[in-house]
C-alpha cells in the first residue's frame, strides 16, 4: 500500500520552488535528511531526471514522479510536493514537452525489482480528478495520507 509508505515529514504544502532541479532538492534534502537515501541521492535524481522526465498532464494537473536507482535509497518511502507556484518539467517519453507541474510525488524505492509496481500504485492513485483535487487542495500532511488512505481502500 502506497499509504504506508507515507510519512509527514516528507509530505510538504505550499513547497516554493523557482525550478524543478529546486523542487529535487528541497524534496530530495529532505528524503536524505530523514534517512531515506543517501547524499549522492539529490545528483543521481537530478541526472535521471534530465535522461529520463517524469513530467505527467493529467486530468488538467501537471504531476511529476521523479526517482532514481535503488541504489542510492537506504529505505522506501514516497515523498510529496504541493507547489504553491507550478513549475516546469519535462513530459515522460519526450525530449522537450514542457509540463507546469503543481504535484510531486517523489518515488524512493529501495528495490529495482519494486520499482514498477510502486509507479502503477501511484498513477492508480492519480487516475482520479478527486484525489488530485483534494491533494492540490490540502494543507496539511495528514490530510493528503488520509485521502490517499481511503483511495487505495476504495481500489
Amino acid at each position: 500500500m502506497i499509504w504506508e509508505l507515507l510519512k509527514e515529514t516528507l509530505i510538504f504544502t505550499g513547497m516554493e520552488a523557482e525550478s524543478s532541479n529546486d523542487v529535487m532538492k528541497k524534496l530530495g534534502g529532505a528524503v536524505i535528511h530523514e534517512g531515506y537515501a543517501r547524499d549522492d541521492y539529490v545528483d543521481a535524481l537530478i541526472a535521471r531526471e534530465e535522461e529520463y522526465p517524469t513530467g505527467l498532464l493529467m486530468d488538467g494537473y501537471g504531476v511529476a514522479i521523479p526517482h532514481t536507482d535503488a541504489s542510492h535509497v537506504t529505505k522506501s518511502a514516497i515523498a510529496i510536493a504541493v507547489l504553491k507556484n507550478p513549475v516546469r518539467f519535462i513530459q515522460m517519453a519526450t525530449d522537450d514537452d514542457p509540463v507546469d507541474v503543481q504535484l510531486v510525488f517523489m518515488l524512493v524505492v529501495d528495490d529495482p525489482k519494486k520499482h514498477m509496481d510502486e509507479l502503477q500504485k501511484i498513477l492508480m492513485i492519480l487516475q482520479d480528478k478527486e484525489v488530485l483535487t483534494k491533494v492540490y487542495e490540502s494543507e496539511t500532511a495528514d490530510k493528503i495520507i488520509s485521502i490517499i488512505k481511503e483511495k487505495e481502500k476504495s481500489l
